[in-house]
C-alpha cells in the first residue's frame, strides 16, 4: 500500500505532476501513441543505420577515421567511379573529335552536340573572362556573336586563331599586324589626327567636317591605304578593321578615334596551343563559330 494520494485537476479531472508555477499546475496527460511510434521507429532507424552505415566518428582506435558499417558505403568513391565514367565516355568522343574534321564535326549531329557542350564548359573557364558570356563581347574585346570578323570566321580559321593567338609574340604562327602609334611616335601631328578623325567619321557615314576630311583624305591615302584599303572596308588578312561600318572594337566617338590613332590598339589575344589539348580547341572553334558569327 502507498499513501499516495494523486493530485487531480478540479477543471479537467485530470491527475497533474504535481509541479506548480504561479499557480498554473502541469497535467500528467499521457502522449499521444502516434508521436510515441514515429519517435521509437526513428530510435529503431538510427539504430539500423548505425550498424549498415558510415556512423560513428573516429572511435578510440579506428585510426581517426568513422566506423565503416557493414555496407561500407562510401559518397567519395560513388563520386570518383562517376568521374572516372565521365572521363572515359569523355575520352571515346574526344578521340572521335580528333579524327574528324571541323566540316565533319558540324555534320555529324552527335558529335557536334558533344563538341558544343564541350566547347561551352571550356570558353566558360577561359574565354568569357574577356568577350563574355555568350560571346558578346567589351570594349576592347571583339564580339564573338556577330558577323565582324577581323581576320576569319570560318571554321578553320576561328580554329587557326585559338591555335596561334593574335600578337603573341611566342608563337611564330600567330596573326601578326600592328597599326602605327602615329601620335606617340611622331608620324603624324595633332591637326592631321584630327582631321583623320573627321576622315573616318565621313566614311562611316557620320557628321563630319568637310574642309578636315578634303584635307586628310591624302594623308589617309599615304598613311592608312596599305591596311584598310582605298574604300576604308579594311583587309582580314590583315586584320585591318573595316572603317565604314558602326562596329567598333574600342569606341567609335571623336575622342576614341582619335585616341585609336595616337596611340595604335594593338590588342593581345594568347595563343592556346599547349595550354588546351586538341580535342578542346575544336570544340571552342565549333562553339564560337556556332554563336551567330561564324561564317
Amino acid at each position: 500500500m502507498t499513501d499516495h494520494k494523486p493530485d487531480i485537476d478540479e477543471v479537467s479531472g485530470v491527475e497533474t505532476t504535481g509541479h506548480s508555477w504561479d499557480g498554473i499546475k502541469e497535467l500528467n496527460t499521457p502522449l499521444p501513441r502516434w508521436w510515441l511510434f514515429v519517435l521509437y521507429s526513428t530510435i529503431v532507424w538510427a539504430v539500423i543505420y548505425m550498424i549498415f552505415m558510415p556512423a560513428i566518428p573516429a572511435l578510440p582506435g579506428m585510426g581517426g577515421t568513422n566506423t565503416p558499417g557493414l555496407r561500407h558505403h562510401s559518397d567519395r568513391a560513388l563520386v570518383a567511379q562517376d568521374i572516372d565514367k565521365l572521363h572515359a565516355d569523355r575520352k571515346a568522343a574526344s578521340t572521335k573529335l580528333l579524327g574528324a574534321s571541323l566540316t565533319q564535326i558540324e555534320n555529324d549531329l552527335e558529335l557536334q552536340q558533344f563538341a558544343l557542350a564541350m566547347g561551352e564548359s571550356a570558353f566558360g573557364d577561359n574565354c568569357a573572362t574577356c568577350h563574355g558570356a555568350g560571346g558578346r563581347g567589351a570594349k576592347g574585346y571583339p564580339v564573338l556573336a556577330d558577323d565582324v570578323w577581323l581576320w576569319d570566321g570560318t571554321l578553320g580559321g576561328i580554329e587557326t586563331t585559338l591555335r596561334h593567338g593574335i600578337r603573341h609574340t611566342e608563337d611564330p604562327l600567330t596573326r601578326m599586324n600592328a597599326m602605327p602609334a602615329f601620335g606617340r611616335d611622331g608620324l603624324l601631328t595633332g591637326n592631321q589626327i584630327d582631321d583623320l578623325v573627321q576622315y573616318v567619321l565621313n566614311v562611316s557615314g557620320r557628321e563630319a567636317d568637310a574642309a578636315a576630311v578634303s584635307r586628310a583624305a591624302p594623308i589617309f591615302a599615304q598613311q592608312c591605304v596599305v591596311c584598310h584599303g582605298a574604300d576604308a572596308k579594311g583587309n582580314r588578312a590583315l586584320g585591318a578593321p573595316n572603317l565604314t561600318d558602326r562596329d567598333w572594337l574600342f569606341g567609335g566617338e571623336p575622342r576614341d578615334i582619335q585616341q585609336t590613332i595616337f596611340n595604335a590598339r594593338n590588342a593581345h589575344m594568347p595563343a592556346w596551343q599547349g595550354r588546351l589539348d586538341d580535342a578542346t580547341i575544336k570544340s571552342l572553334a565549333v562553339y564560337v563559330h556556332s554563336l551567330g558569327g561564324g561564317e
